[in-house]
């Protein structure tokens, strides 16, 4: 990766570190269709108590909201902020999809090439890859995410004899 493009990419990680989108926990965790979750990641002390709030869409399930505290290092802060971005407003297996996009870039190494269509503000992360010991950073609110997401489909499930898979 040139420098101009590494400077570029720890420029857009400490904007979402500085101006985080979607902070504050919003909503009513106890309402249908919400879940919340907190993970820590014992290596650094980095936390996130994350919370997600899935409606019923013409297609399936939508992801309606992301909203999270958290505390932790630049990346792992920075990382909520662009994974909040990223799935908000997505049907729940779209959200999924850009959720492995960003783990295989995350379990790279460096050697996977960012899909920005997929990823936008995401590709910053991809010289995290290089170093193990950051990767759990980047990686720490995708995984709450994904655990709050299948919480959230398990206690909201259509009643009246209807599923849905």
């Amino acid at each position: 990766m040139s420098a101009e493009l590494d400077s570029l990419y720890q420029e857009i990680i400490l904007d979402h570190y500085k101006n985080p989108h979607h902070k504050g926990l919003r909503g009513d965790p106890s309402s249908a269709g919400v879940a919340e979750v907190h993970h820590v990641n014992p290596t650094c002390g980095d936390e996130v108590t994350l919370r997600v709030h899935l409606t019923d869409g013409p297609e399936g399930r939508i992801v309606e909201d992301v909203s999270y505290d958290a505390v932790g290092c630049s990346i792992s802060q920075a990382s909520t902020s662009v994974m909040a971005d990223l799935v908000i407003g997505k049907p729940v297996d779209e959200a999924m999809s850009v959720h492995q996009t960003f783990l295989e870039l995350m379990q790279g190494k460096g050697q996977v090439e960012p899909d920005e269509e997929v990823l936008e503000d995401g590709i910053a992360f991809a010289g995290v890859a290089k170093f193990p010991a950051r990767v759990k950073c980047a990686l720490l609110s995708w995984m709450a995410w994904k655990d709050a997401t299948a919480q959230a489909q398990s206690d909201s499930a259509p009643t009246g004899g209807v599923t849905h898979d």
